[in-house]
């Protein structure tokens, strides 16, 4: 991607291994692009724990092999879900929330039949009590986040709505906006409506087709199918979850801990393999879904928005770090000047940042770049790598853009978010620091 950015290194120095010139700037990392000198050197530890470990050994057995496949366009081809591993994780599914049904009737059964005897409706209520922690739950609508409606912004729902149709499925029913650098949909109530969350500490650091290009991939995910982000198979991944977290062993200071700890060893360990084995079927799909939501947004946003959109993504863990330094800095005085400095920070808080991300050099994408390829599958173990995402949603183009997001489209919704911009604004000075 082009720089953004006029600002250039302020001075160079030598590259300590190869002796090549390094540009020095003292916001990023000095670094040698001919040898790699420095490239990654705040690397961060993987996610503990052994279910992340074999998650991120499956998604690396799948990563290259698949991102080939999409380049090479044998893996564009049919939606996600039909195949034989995907059905065989629907049943799986099915056989997890069935012991959960039998968890509620048992209960239900020992509650009525065994009141007499004290000690049953006990063990009943237990038995009730972990159904209703293992059932699968349909989404909710934040409480604490602000949430527009089709009335409240037409111009934005009919922007979801042209993206939605360029790419073959339908819009939404709710936008919820929080701060985060991040965006996704899933679905809430019982109905099963759609809601898109998007996330201002990316939406507003994004150029007008990114953000298209954003839409896009989100409502891929829509399109393509993703059964992981199901209600079946995704709560049977929770419920998997769960069990192996209520088995975890105790640490053994008495006798009875480590009864306790035989006792539920083969339940832990069955709880572990079947999790394994759902993700074995169905993280090849979900991985499959995401470079196909990512070449639904080349699709439709064209090819550049998509990749400047993945080289933005690269970027997204200083967005954190910049709202609580803003947060920060607003809260260090009292009083009315405190006040006057919060108000202040509150106003203008999305343009600073969207000013700062794009005063981010060439150089510096071009070494994130590089860590991405070196950490790969490290790190993230649901979403391939950005490096390999950013191959295929290159791959099979040049797209042009379907849907344009020109300067009065922009000047709209800008318009309508402007209220919920300045909320969540308020919410980031007030509340980030903490």
């Amino acid at each position: 991607m082009e720089s953004t950015s006029t600002a250039a290194a302020t001075s160079v120095r030598e590259c300590p291994e190869c002796r090549a010139p390094v540009p020095v700037d003292e916001r990023h990392v000095d670094w040698c692009a001919a040898c790699d000198w420095n490239v990654d050197p705040g690397a961060p530890d993987p996610e503990p724990g052994r279910i992340p470990a074999a998650r991120r050994r499956l998604a690396h057995a799948y990563g290259e092999q698949l991102a080939a496949e999409m380049e090479q366009g044998r893996g564009q081809s049919g939606p996600v879900g039909r195949d034989a591993a995907t059905v065989s994780a629907f049943m799986l599914s099915l056989v997890v929330h069935g012991v959960t049904v039998l968890l509620l009737v048992a209960g239900v059964l020992l509650i009525v039949l065994g009141w007499e005897t004290g000690v049953l409706p006990a063990v009943g209520a237990l038995l009730l009590a972990l159904a209703v922690v293992l059932r699968p739950r349909p989404g909710r609508l934040p409480k604490d986040a602000p949430v527009l409606y089709r009335a409240d912004a037409p111009r934005l729902f009919e922007l979801i709505d042209e993206v939605g149709a360029a790419i073959g499925t339908a819009g939404v029913h709710a936008v919820v906006l929080d701060p985060g650098a991040n965006a996704g949909v899933t679905t809430y109530g019982m109905r099963g409506r759609r809601m898109l969350v998007l996330g201002l500490g990316l939406w507003e650091i994004l150029l007008p087709q990114e953000r298209v290009a954003l839409l896009g991939h989100e409502l891929g995910h829509f399109a393509h199918g993703d059964t992981r982000r199901g209600v079946v198979t995704g709560g049977a991944l929770d419920a998997l979850s769960t069990w192996y977290y209520m088995l975890a062993p105790n640490r053994p200071i008495g006798l009875m801990d480590r009864f306790v700890n035989a006792v539920t060893f083969l339940p832990r360990w069955i709880a572990y393999g079947l999790l394994v084995l759902l993700d074995h079927l169905t993280l090849r799909a979900s991985q499959r879904a995401e470079y196909l939501a990512d070449v639904s947004a080349a699709e439709v946003g064209s090819t550049e928005a998509a990749v400047g959109l993945m080289d933005r993504l690269l970027v997204c863990g200083t967005v954190g770090p910049e709202l609580r330094r803003e947060s920060v800095g607003a809260q260090m005085h009292g009083g009315s000047a405190g006040r006057e400095a919060r108000d202040a920070a509150e106003r203008g808080l999305w343009e600073r940042l969207a000013s700062r991300i794009a005063a981010v050099p060439e150089h510096e994408y071009e070494r994130l770049r590089r860590v991405a390829a070196r950490r790969g599958h490290r790190v993230d173990s649901t979403h391939p790598p950005t490096h390999l995402r950013r191959r295929c949603a290159a791959a099979g183009g040049p797209y042009a853009a379907q849907v344009t997001y020109d300067g009065a489209r922009g000047a709209a919704v800008a318009q309508e978010l402007a209220s919920a911009r300045a909320a969540v604004a308020r919410r980031v000075i007030r509340d980030y620091a903490g």
